[in-house]
């Protein structure tokens, strides 16, 4: 499982292919992905916005900027995490995605970035 950890906030992500709902034959991969922020800081902080890099493998990209995550600007507090799922739609089988998270540590209004690490969106009979 991809994490990374930024000003002592651990971001995994858990990416996994939705069969049912694509189609090959139109060019339509749906990857869901499952991630889990964990602060492990001193102080409470807001998710105020997300900035995601998506790539599929035959070199289209795209970026995807907007306020929270899934319609919610959760406050996390300390020892406290937020949870959620969401989904990216691929042309092709293979892709990757990454990005960062743009808090804001509630006693000072300080603004800060948290990375989201890289993970790869691979429809499983690739592997084989």
């Amino acid at each position: 499982m991809p994490k990374s950890i930024t000003h002592d906030i651990e971001v995994k992500v858990s990416p996994f292919f939705e069969e049912s709902n694509s189609s090959p034959i139109n060019q339509a991969f749906i990857f869901r992905y499952h991630v889990n922020i964990e602060n492990n800081s001193n102080d409470a902080v807001q998710l105020l916005s997300r900035h995601w890099y998506i790539f599929d493998s035959n070199g289209s990209y795209k970026e995807v900027k907007g306020e929270g995550v899934i319609g919610q600007q959760p406050i996390i507090r300390s020892g406290m995490s937020h949870e959620y799922e969401s989904y990216s739609k691929l042309t092709t089988d293979i892709g990757m995605m990454w990005g960062t998270y743009l808090m804001r540590r509630v006693k000072d209004k300080k603004l800060f970035e948290v990375k989201i690490p890289e993970f790869q969106l691979i429809v499983p009979a690739r592997l084989n």
